[in-house]
């Protein structure tokens, strides 16, 4: 329900953000099934979905329906680093490579992480395999 690495957790405060970072420049590390992270998005989760994240990101790690909506908000609305919605790349047919932009960036794409990368696409071949799915095409960024 948390990001493991620690060390991490004070670079995903944006300053910049007139809303500053309330909660501790610590608090927004990746929390839920995608990690959601970043105050920019906890702020932005939030007021779409009604809550204070903001002020309380912890709720994310603690209620796993909020983890859920948060993750899900995220899936279905925001690019993140990429140029289109993760929903967008699997149904429109971008495929799984844009689902690791959308949510890393750089971070892992245009040979940030290729190791990462692959181990995800492995993940999502296996889950594929096991529901009996084509993976489909453009596994990779």
């Amino acid at each position: 329900m948390k990001e493991i690495n620690e060390a991490n957790y004070w670079i995903k405060c944006d300053y910049s953000q007139p809303f500053g970072c309330p909660a501790g420049q610590s608090a927004y590390y990746g929390r839920g099934p995608i990690m959601f992270s970043w105050n920019f998005n906890y702020k932005a989760a939030g007021d779409a979905l009604g809550l204070d994240l903001l002020n309380d990101p912890w709720m994310v790690e603690r209620d796993p329906s909020v983890a859920w909506q948060t993750a899900l908000w995220y899936w279905n609305t925001q690019n993140g680093p990429g140029t289109m919605t993760s929903h967008d790349a699997m149904v429109g047919g971008a495929g799984f490579g844009e689902t690791i932009r959308s949510l890393n960036g750089s971070l892992e794409c245009n040979g940030g992480n290729p190791g990462s990368v692959l181990a995800r696409v492995a993940k999502y071949e296996h889950i594929t395999d096991v529901v009996g799915v084509n993976p489909g095409s453009g596994l990779t960024c």
